[in-house]
């Protein structure tokens, strides 16, 4: 038997409006609940608090005539008598600055040094001067064909190596003919700068250099040709 229902008793239709209500009255419990203020009384009792006693101190009074003064400084006795002192008395005076004992072997002695001496010290090399350094019967070039080219002896480890070049080295003569401050200006490799040098180094000594007659420091800068034949 199929069950028939009445339309007017299908609540399908009318869903939408019970939600709308629902949602009205939902917005509406919601406002009342922002709106809803609640006020709290507190009931403060004012207690009167007895008032605090304030003691007074109680300043003894003092009479001047109880305070101590403070007493005066003593004064000090001058005596009015004079001792007068005899002439005839000894009085030691050590205001003598100089002693009796002084000996002229303990003065102080002053040592003097020569004007050589000073004057190599102290005055630079020259590169030109009146009168240039001469070695044996001749001057520069005697000293680098007659000494150096004969004294001198190639490395074996630059023979090996086939090593050659130019090595120009720096000197000085001295007024008394030394030749000093030896020193590659530019070198080639280490061992013919060592040999360059050690060659310089056991020069003869030199006729010195002359200015205005008097010897002096001359400097000199030669190349020592190194070649493999």
């Amino acid at each position: 038997m199929e069950v028939k229902k009445s339309p007017k008793a299908d609540l399908e239709n009318k869903k939408f409006l019970f939600a709308e209500v629902g949602l009205a009255i939902t917005l509406g419990v919601l406002l009342l609940a922002f709106n809803w203020t609640t006020t709290d009384t507190v009931n403060v009792d004012m207690v009167n608090a007895p008032e605090a006693k304030v003691e007074q101190e109680i300043v003894p009074v003092t009479n001047q005539d109880e305070v101590k003064q403070p007493e005066p400084p003593k004064v000090v006795a001058v005596s009015d008598v004079i001792k007068v002192v005899a002439d005839n008395v000894n009085i030691n005076d050590n205001t003598d600055i100089f002693e009796n004992d002084f000996k002229e072997d303990a003065s102080v002695q002053i040592m003097q040094f020569s004007d050589e001496e000073e004057e190599a010290e102290e005055q630079p090399p020259f590169v030109i001067v009146e009168e240039m350094p001469g070695f044996g019967d001749g001057d520069i070039n005697e000293f680098r064909i007659n000494y150096v080219q004969k004294n001198l002896k190639y490395p074996d480890v630059a023979a090996e190596n086939g090593i050659q070049g130019r090595v120009y080295v720096n000197f000085v003569v001295e007024p008394d003919g030394r030749v000093t401050h030896v020193k590659v200006v530019r070198g080639v490799d280490p061992a013919l700068d060592k040999e360059a040098v050690r060659v310089v180094s056991a020069s003869p000594r030199w006729r010195p250099g002359k200015q205005r007659g008097k010897p002096v420091r001359v400097q000199f800068t030669i190349p020592i040709i190194f070649v493999l034949q």
